[in-house]
Protein backbone atom coordinates (compact mmCIF):
# COMPACT_ATOMS: atom_id res chain seq x y z
CA UNK A 1 0.00 0.00 0.00
CA UNK A 2 1.12 3.63 -0.54
CA UNK A 3 1.27 5.98 1.97
CA UNK A 4 1.71 9.59 1.56
CA UNK A 5 2.82 12.08 4.64
CA UNK A 6 2.62 15.48 3.85
CA UNK A 7 4.72 17.02 6.67
CA UNK A 8 8.18 15.35 8.18
CA UNK A 9 7.67 17.13 11.75
CA UNK A 10 6.47 15.84 15.14
CA UNK A 11 2.91 14.61 13.99
CA UNK A 12 3.90 13.64 10.65
CA UNK A 13 6.90 11.33 11.83
CA UNK A 14 5.41 10.11 14.73
CA UNK A 15 2.99 8.43 11.75
CA UNK A 16 5.32 7.20 10.05
CA UNK A 17 7.40 5.35 12.77
CA UNK A 18 3.71 3.37 13.55
CA UNK A 19 2.74 2.34 9.62
CA UNK A 20 6.33 0.73 9.68
CA UNK A 21 5.66 -1.17 12.62
CA UNK A 22 2.24 -2.19 11.89
CA UNK A 23 2.68 -3.14 8.36
CA UNK A 24 4.74 -5.02 5.69
CA UNK A 25 5.68 -3.94 2.65
CA UNK A 26 4.71 -0.33 2.92
CA UNK A 27 5.73 2.03 0.50
CA UNK A 28 6.11 5.25 2.53
CA UNK A 29 6.26 8.74 1.23
CA UNK A 30 7.36 11.81 2.98
CA UNK A 31 6.86 15.70 1.93
CA UNK A 32 8.49 18.09 3.79
CA UNK A 33 9.11 21.69 2.61
CA UNK A 34 11.95 22.53 4.85
CA UNK A 35 15.23 20.25 4.96
CA UNK A 36 14.79 19.43 8.75
CA UNK A 37 13.01 16.38 10.50
CA UNK A 38 11.95 15.50 13.36
CA UNK A 39 12.60 18.41 15.87
CA UNK A 40 11.74 19.46 19.00
CA UNK A 41 10.52 23.49 18.38
CA UNK A 42 9.68 24.03 21.48
CA UNK A 43 13.44 23.76 22.55
CA UNK A 44 14.44 27.25 19.64
CA UNK A 45 13.87 29.96 22.51
CA UNK A 46 16.12 27.90 24.52
CA UNK A 47 18.91 27.95 22.00
CA UNK A 48 18.66 31.66 20.79
CA UNK A 49 19.42 32.11 25.00
CA UNK A 50 22.50 30.08 24.49
CA UNK A 51 20.79 27.57 27.12
CA UNK A 52 21.33 24.38 24.68
CA UNK A 53 24.12 25.19 22.74
CA UNK A 54 22.74 23.64 19.12
CA UNK A 55 19.72 23.48 17.10
CA UNK A 56 21.35 20.07 16.36
CA UNK A 57 20.32 18.78 20.02
CA UNK A 58 16.66 19.67 19.07
CA UNK A 59 16.73 16.70 16.18
CA UNK A 60 15.37 13.54 17.07
CA UNK A 61 16.14 11.74 14.23
CA UNK A 62 18.37 12.32 10.85
CA UNK A 63 16.55 12.22 7.60
CA UNK A 64 19.32 9.54 6.98
CA UNK A 65 17.76 7.66 9.65
CA UNK A 66 14.15 7.71 7.96
CA UNK A 67 15.72 6.45 4.66
CA UNK A 68 18.33 4.17 5.39
CA UNK A 69 16.70 1.89 8.80
CA UNK A 70 13.30 2.81 8.18
CA UNK A 71 13.11 2.37 4.23
CA UNK A 72 11.22 5.65 3.61
CA UNK A 73 11.09 8.10 1.04
CA UNK A 74 11.81 11.16 3.08
CA UNK A 75 12.35 14.01 0.73
CA UNK A 76 13.17 17.60 1.39
CA UNK A 77 12.33 20.75 -0.23
CA UNK A 78 8.75 19.43 -1.54
CA UNK A 79 6.55 21.93 -1.01
CA UNK A 80 2.67 20.66 -1.56
CA UNK A 81 0.53 22.78 -3.17
CA UNK A 82 -2.39 20.73 -4.85
CA UNK A 83 -4.00 17.53 -3.72
CA UNK A 84 -6.58 15.80 -5.91
CA UNK A 85 -8.67 13.21 -4.02
CA UNK A 86 -10.21 11.66 -6.80
CA UNK A 87 -7.06 10.66 -8.60
CA UNK A 88 -5.80 10.49 -5.30
CA UNK A 89 -2.34 12.35 -6.02
CA UNK A 90 -0.71 15.17 -4.58
CA UNK A 91 1.51 17.83 -6.57
CA UNK A 92 3.92 20.97 -5.81
CA UNK A 93 7.17 22.10 -6.61
CA UNK A 94 10.93 21.58 -5.79
CA UNK A 95 11.27 24.60 -4.09
CA UNK A 96 15.11 24.66 -4.48
CA UNK A 97 15.42 23.22 -8.32
CA UNK A 98 11.81 24.41 -9.08
CA UNK A 99 10.96 21.24 -10.55
CA UNK A 100 7.15 20.04 -10.17
CA UNK A 101 6.44 17.06 -8.46
CA UNK A 102 3.77 14.10 -8.30
CA UNK A 103 3.03 11.52 -5.96
CA UNK A 104 0.34 8.73 -5.68
CA UNK A 105 -1.19 7.45 -2.80
CA UNK A 106 -3.56 4.85 -1.14
CA UNK A 107 -3.46 6.81 2.37
CA UNK A 108 -2.73 10.45 3.28
CA UNK A 109 -1.43 12.23 6.15
CA UNK A 110 -1.59 15.89 6.09
CA UNK A 111 0.44 17.05 8.81
CA UNK A 112 1.77 20.49 7.73
CA UNK A 113 1.58 22.29 11.17
CA UNK A 114 0.92 25.83 11.54
CA UNK A 115 2.74 29.00 10.31
CA UNK A 116 3.42 32.23 12.07
CA UNK A 117 1.25 35.55 11.40
CA UNK A 118 2.07 38.55 10.20
CA UNK A 119 -0.59 40.23 9.68
CA UNK A 120 -1.36 41.88 6.12
CA UNK A 121 -2.18 45.65 7.57
CA UNK A 122 1.39 46.00 8.72
CA UNK A 123 3.70 48.29 7.11
CA UNK A 124 7.16 47.99 6.20
CA UNK A 125 7.27 44.42 7.24
CA UNK A 126 9.81 44.11 4.41
CA UNK A 127 12.32 45.87 6.49
CA UNK A 128 15.37 43.91 7.79
CA UNK A 129 15.72 43.15 11.40
CA UNK A 130 12.06 41.59 11.48
CA UNK A 131 11.65 38.01 12.83
CA UNK A 132 9.42 35.06 13.70
CA UNK A 133 10.67 31.95 15.01
CA UNK A 134 8.92 28.70 14.39
CA UNK A 135 11.77 26.68 12.67
CA UNK A 136 15.33 26.10 13.11
CA UNK A 137 16.04 28.17 9.86
CA UNK A 138 13.83 30.99 11.60
CA UNK A 139 16.24 30.46 14.90
CA UNK A 140 19.11 30.64 13.28
CA UNK A 141 18.31 33.40 11.41
CA UNK A 142 17.37 34.99 14.47
CA UNK A 143 20.54 34.53 16.46
CA UNK A 144 22.19 36.05 13.79
CA UNK A 145 20.77 39.39 14.04
CA UNK A 146 20.72 39.57 17.62
CA UNK A 147 24.33 39.88 17.41
CA UNK A 148 25.56 43.28 17.46
CA UNK A 149 22.06 44.82 18.75
CA UNK A 150 20.64 45.93 22.14
CA UNK A 151 17.24 47.02 21.83
CA UNK A 152 14.81 44.29 21.31
CA UNK A 153 10.98 44.86 20.58
CA UNK A 154 8.54 41.96 21.03
CA UNK A 155 5.31 42.15 19.46
CA UNK A 156 3.16 39.31 21.55
CA UNK A 157 3.01 37.98 25.05
CA UNK A 158 1.86 34.84 24.49
CA UNK A 159 3.70 31.18 24.78
CA UNK A 160 5.92 32.19 22.46
CA UNK A 161 6.73 35.99 23.30
CA UNK A 162 7.32 35.38 26.85
CA UNK A 163 9.84 32.11 26.43
CA UNK A 164 11.77 34.64 23.77
CA UNK A 165 11.60 37.92 26.65
CA UNK A 166 13.56 35.75 28.82
CA UNK A 167 15.78 34.38 26.88
CA UNK A 168 16.81 37.49 24.96
CA UNK A 169 16.89 38.88 28.24
CA UNK A 170 20.00 36.79 29.58
CA UNK A 171 21.88 37.40 26.35
CA UNK A 172 22.11 41.01 27.88
CA UNK A 173 19.66 42.78 26.07
CA UNK A 174 17.19 45.35 26.38
CA UNK A 175 13.53 43.94 26.28
CA UNK A 176 10.46 45.39 25.55
CA UNK A 177 6.77 43.72 24.50
CA UNK A 178 4.06 45.26 23.17
CA UNK A 179 1.00 43.57 23.62
CA UNK A 180 -2.52 44.63 22.04
CA UNK A 181 -4.51 43.15 24.78
CA UNK A 182 -4.59 44.87 28.39
CA UNK A 183 -2.20 41.59 29.55
CA UNK A 184 0.48 38.72 29.16
CA UNK A 185 -0.79 35.43 29.26
CA UNK A 186 -3.70 35.78 27.52
CA UNK A 187 -4.84 32.56 28.60
CA UNK A 188 -4.69 33.13 31.91
CA UNK A 189 -7.65 35.33 33.87
CA UNK A 190 -7.20 38.74 34.76
CA UNK A 191 -6.87 38.89 37.88
CA UNK A 192 -3.55 36.25 37.74
CA UNK A 193 -1.74 38.61 34.87
CA UNK A 194 -0.51 40.90 37.42
CA UNK A 195 2.12 38.31 38.82
CA UNK A 196 3.19 37.90 35.14
CA UNK A 197 3.40 42.16 34.86
CA UNK A 198 5.46 42.13 38.22
CA UNK A 199 7.89 39.63 37.25
CA UNK A 200 8.70 41.06 33.87
CA UNK A 201 8.73 44.66 35.70
CA UNK A 202 10.96 42.95 38.39
CA UNK A 203 13.79 41.73 35.35
CA UNK A 204 13.53 45.06 33.27
CA UNK A 205 11.29 44.40 30.71
CA UNK A 206 9.33 47.47 29.49
CA UNK A 207 5.37 46.44 28.96
CA UNK A 208 3.26 48.34 26.40
CA UNK A 209 -0.01 46.83 27.31
CA UNK A 210 -3.07 47.65 24.94
CA UNK A 211 -1.27 49.21 22.02
CA UNK A 212 -2.25 48.02 18.62
CA UNK A 213 0.92 47.56 16.41
CA UNK A 214 0.58 49.46 12.82
CA UNK A 215 3.42 48.86 11.26
CA UNK A 216 7.59 49.81 11.42
CA UNK A 217 9.78 51.94 10.29
CA UNK A 218 13.37 52.69 8.93
CA UNK A 219 15.48 52.73 5.65
CA UNK A 220 16.41 49.40 4.99
CA UNK A 221 16.77 47.95 8.48
CA UNK A 222 13.79 48.43 10.98
CA UNK A 223 14.60 51.15 13.69
CA UNK A 224 11.23 51.90 14.95
CA UNK A 225 7.95 50.07 15.70
CA UNK A 226 4.85 52.09 14.77
CA UNK A 227 2.01 51.77 17.43
CA UNK A 228 -1.72 53.78 17.14
CA UNK A 229 0.21 55.64 20.59
CA UNK A 230 3.92 56.53 19.39
CA UNK A 231 6.81 54.76 17.97
CA UNK A 232 9.33 52.79 19.78
CA UNK A 233 13.15 52.82 18.72
CA UNK A 234 14.18 49.17 18.36
CA UNK A 235 17.16 47.54 16.80
CA UNK A 236 15.41 44.13 16.36
CA UNK A 237 11.66 42.92 16.22
CA UNK A 238 10.23 39.29 17.08
CA UNK A 239 6.92 38.98 15.99
CA UNK A 240 4.94 36.20 18.10
CA UNK A 241 0.64 37.35 17.85
CA UNK A 242 -0.15 33.70 16.73
CA UNK A 243 -0.33 31.47 14.06
CA UNK A 244 -2.37 29.98 11.61
CA UNK A 245 -3.00 26.45 9.80
CA UNK A 246 -1.06 25.35 6.90
CA UNK A 247 -3.84 24.39 4.89
CA UNK A 248 -3.94 26.79 1.96
CA UNK A 249 -3.67 24.02 -0.61
CA UNK A 250 -6.78 21.72 0.63
CA UNK A 251 -8.95 24.67 -0.06
CA UNK A 252 -10.09 23.96 -2.87
CA UNK A 253 -10.51 20.26 -2.74
CA UNK A 254 -13.74 19.17 -0.31
CA UNK A 255 -11.74 18.28 2.97
CA UNK A 256 -13.33 19.94 5.50
CA UNK A 257 -11.79 23.06 7.31
CA UNK A 258 -13.21 24.96 9.90
CA UNK A 259 -13.47 28.99 9.89
CA UNK A 260 -9.77 29.11 10.80
CA UNK A 261 -8.51 26.72 8.35
CA UNK A 262 -8.30 23.79 10.19
CA UNK A 263 -8.82 20.42 9.15
CA UNK A 264 -12.08 18.59 10.95
CA UNK A 265 -11.03 15.32 11.93
CA UNK A 266 -13.22 12.39 14.30
CA UNK A 267 -11.10 10.30 17.18
CA UNK A 268 -9.45 8.04 14.40
CA UNK A 269 -7.95 11.33 12.68
CA UNK A 270 -10.00 10.56 9.67
CA UNK A 271 -11.23 13.25 7.55
CA UNK A 272 -14.17 13.70 5.90
CA UNK A 273 -13.26 12.34 2.65
CA UNK A 274 -12.00 8.65 2.65
CA UNK A 275 -8.70 8.06 2.95
CA UNK A 276 -7.73 11.16 3.84
CA UNK A 277 -6.43 11.42 7.69
CA UNK A 278 -4.92 14.62 9.46
CA UNK A 279 -2.93 15.52 12.59
CA UNK A 280 -1.07 17.87 14.68
CA UNK A 281 -1.05 21.35 14.52
CA UNK A 282 -3.22 21.60 11.22
CA UNK A 283 -6.09 19.46 12.25
CA UNK A 284 -8.77 20.19 15.19
CA UNK A 285 -7.72 18.98 18.64
CA UNK A 286 -11.13 17.38 20.37
CA UNK A 287 -11.75 19.26 24.00
CA UNK A 288 -13.01 16.92 27.11
CA UNK A 289 -13.91 19.55 28.51
CA UNK A 290 -15.31 21.87 26.19
CA UNK A 291 -17.28 18.96 24.41
CA UNK A 292 -16.29 20.57 21.32
CA UNK A 293 -13.40 20.36 18.58
CA UNK A 294 -10.65 22.81 19.37
CA UNK A 295 -7.81 24.38 18.16
CA UNK A 296 -4.63 24.70 21.02
CA UNK A 297 -1.32 23.39 18.43
CA UNK A 298 1.15 22.10 20.99
CA UNK A 299 3.73 19.26 20.61
CA UNK A 300 2.67 16.71 22.97
CA UNK A 301 -0.85 17.18 20.97
CA UNK A 302 0.96 16.67 17.95
CA UNK A 303 2.79 13.32 18.78
CA UNK A 304 -0.43 11.73 20.04
CA UNK A 305 -2.27 12.87 17.00
CA UNK A 306 0.29 11.63 14.83
CA UNK A 307 0.64 8.11 16.18
CA UNK A 308 -3.00 7.61 16.40
CA UNK A 309 -3.11 8.57 12.45
CA UNK A 310 -0.46 5.79 11.99
CA UNK A 311 -2.21 3.60 13.58
CA UNK A 312 -5.27 3.85 11.80
CA UNK A 313 -3.96 4.02 8.20
CA UNK A 314 -1.53 0.65 8.98
CA UNK A 315 -5.21 -0.82 10.23
CA UNK A 316 -5.01 -0.79 13.68
CA UNK A 317 -8.60 0.77 15.47
CA UNK A 318 -7.41 3.29 17.89
CA UNK A 319 -8.77 6.54 18.99
CA UNK A 320 -7.52 9.83 20.15
CA UNK A 321 -9.57 10.64 23.58
CA UNK A 322 -8.66 14.65 23.43
CA UNK A 323 -7.09 17.15 25.37
CA UNK A 324 -7.95 18.66 28.54
CA UNK A 325 -6.03 22.03 27.14
CA UNK A 326 -3.11 21.63 29.69
CA UNK A 327 0.01 24.30 29.20
CA UNK A 328 3.25 24.90 31.46
CA UNK A 329 5.66 28.50 30.93
CA UNK A 330 8.61 29.21 32.09
CA UNK A 331 8.87 32.59 32.53
CA UNK A 332 12.29 34.26 34.33
CA UNK A 333 11.47 33.12 38.40
CA UNK A 334 7.98 32.03 37.83
CA UNK A 335 6.03 28.81 36.19
CA UNK A 336 2.61 29.73 34.53
CA UNK A 337 0.35 26.64 34.60
CA UNK A 338 -3.18 26.19 33.01
CA UNK A 339 -5.46 23.43 32.07
CA UNK A 340 -8.97 22.83 31.20
CA UNK A 341 -10.79 26.72 31.45
CA UNK A 342 -10.66 29.64 32.89
CA UNK A 343 -13.61 31.71 33.99
CA UNK A 344 -13.40 33.68 31.18
CA UNK A 345 -13.63 30.87 28.60
CA UNK A 346 -16.49 28.98 30.97
CA UNK A 347 -18.28 32.55 30.39
CA UNK A 348 -18.22 32.61 26.71
CA UNK A 349 -18.88 29.06 26.39
CA UNK A 350 -22.46 30.25 28.63
CA UNK A 351 -21.36 27.74 31.21
CA UNK A 352 -22.55 28.50 35.24
CA UNK A 353 -18.75 28.62 37.14
CA UNK A 354 -17.76 29.42 40.35
CA UNK A 355 -14.16 29.82 41.47
CA UNK A 356 -12.00 28.90 44.28
CA UNK A 357 -8.46 31.35 44.99
CA UNK A 358 -6.17 30.43 47.69
CA UNK A 359 -2.87 32.12 48.40
CA UNK A 360 -0.33 29.12 49.82
CA UNK A 361 2.94 27.39 49.72
CA UNK A 362 4.68 25.07 47.65
CA UNK A 363 5.66 23.08 50.38
CA UNK A 364 5.51 22.31 54.42
CA UNK A 365 5.75 26.30 55.51
CA UNK A 366 8.03 24.98 58.84
CA UNK A 367 10.25 23.48 56.25
CA UNK A 368 13.17 25.81 54.77
CA UNK A 369 12.51 28.24 52.18
CA UNK A 370 8.96 27.43 51.40
CA UNK A 371 7.48 29.17 47.67
CA UNK A 372 4.47 31.10 47.26
CA UNK A 373 1.94 29.54 44.92
CA UNK A 374 -1.04 31.63 43.21
CA UNK A 375 -3.60 28.42 42.93
CA UNK A 376 -7.09 29.19 41.44
CA UNK A 377 -9.96 26.54 40.58
CA UNK A 378 -12.63 26.52 38.43
CA UNK A 379 -15.61 24.39 38.60
CA UNK A 380 -19.15 24.25 37.68
CA UNK A 381 -21.61 25.95 39.81
CA UNK A 382 -24.34 23.45 40.12
CA UNK A 383 -22.54 20.31 40.00
CA UNK A 384 -18.95 21.38 41.66
CA UNK A 385 -17.71 19.40 38.50
CA UNK A 386 -13.87 20.48 38.41
CA UNK A 387 -13.60 22.57 34.71
CA UNK A 388 -9.83 24.10 35.21
CA UNK A 389 -6.89 25.19 37.27
CA UNK A 390 -4.61 27.86 37.48
CA UNK A 391 -1.52 27.41 39.11
CA UNK A 392 1.47 30.38 39.38
CA UNK A 393 4.53 30.41 41.38
CA UNK A 394 8.20 29.86 41.25
CA UNK A 395 7.90 25.56 42.83
CA UNK A 396 5.91 23.03 42.49
CA UNK A 397 3.65 24.33 39.58
CA UNK A 398 3.79 21.41 37.43
CA UNK A 399 3.46 18.55 39.74
CA UNK A 400 -0.22 20.13 40.42
CA UNK A 401 -1.13 21.23 36.91
CA UNK A 402 -0.48 17.70 36.45
CA UNK A 403 -2.60 16.38 39.13
CA UNK A 404 -5.46 18.99 37.73
CA UNK A 405 -4.90 17.57 34.42
CA UNK A 406 -5.79 14.14 35.15
CA UNK A 407 -8.56 14.94 37.28
CA UNK A 408 -10.02 17.22 34.37
CA UNK A 409 -9.72 13.59 32.05
CA UNK A 410 -11.70 11.79 34.64
CA UNK A 411 -14.12 14.41 35.36
CA UNK A 412 -13.66 14.47 38.96
CA UNK A 413 -15.48 17.26 40.70
CA UNK A 414 -14.30 19.22 43.01
CA UNK A 415 -14.85 17.89 46.52
CA UNK A 416 -12.56 14.65 44.93
CA UNK A 417 -9.52 16.53 44.64
CA UNK A 418 -9.53 16.50 48.47
CA UNK A 419 -9.77 12.33 48.78
CA UNK A 420 -6.58 12.16 46.48
CA UNK A 421 -3.61 9.89 48.28
CA UNK A 422 -1.14 12.35 46.79
CA UNK A 423 2.71 12.16 47.82
CA UNK A 424 3.79 14.46 51.16
CA UNK A 425 7.29 14.63 52.53
CA UNK A 426 7.76 18.39 54.57
CA UNK A 427 10.95 19.23 51.39
CA UNK A 428 7.89 18.29 48.43
CA UNK A 429 4.50 19.31 50.14
CA UNK A 430 2.25 20.16 53.20
CA UNK A 431 -0.03 17.72 54.64
CA UNK A 432 -2.57 18.90 52.44
CA UNK A 433 -1.87 19.78 48.87
CA UNK A 434 -2.08 22.81 48.22
CA UNK A 435 -4.80 21.95 45.42
CA UNK A 436 -6.67 20.08 48.10
CA UNK A 437 -6.43 23.03 50.31
CA UNK A 438 -8.02 24.98 47.75
CA UNK A 439 -10.82 22.09 47.03
CA UNK A 440 -11.52 21.95 50.77
CA UNK A 441 -12.59 25.73 50.61
CA UNK A 442 -15.53 24.36 49.33
CA UNK A 443 -17.36 22.99 52.31
CA UNK A 444 -16.82 26.25 53.62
Amino acid sequence: MKYCIIGGDAAGMSAAMQIVRNTEDAEITVLEKGGIYSYGQCGLPYVVGGLINSTEKLIARSIETFREKYGMDARTFHEVNAVDTKSNTVSGIHTKTGKPFEVTYDKLLVATGVRPIIPKQWTGVHLKGIYPLKTIPDAEELMAGLKGVQNVTIIGGGYIGLEMAENVLKLGKSVRIIQRSNQLGSIFDEDFAPFIHEEAEKHGIELCLEEEVLGFKGDDHVQFVKTAKKDYPTDLVIVSVGVTPNTDFLKTTNVELNEQGVIVVNERMETNVDGVYAAGDCATHYHRVKKLNDHIPLGTTANKQGRIAGLNMAGVEKQFKGIVGSSIIQFMDLTLGKTGLSNKEAEKLNIPFDEIKITTKSHAGYYPDPKKLEVKLTYHKETKKLLGGQIIGAEGVDKRIDVLATALYHEMDVEELADLDLSYAPPYNGSWDPIQQAARRLGK
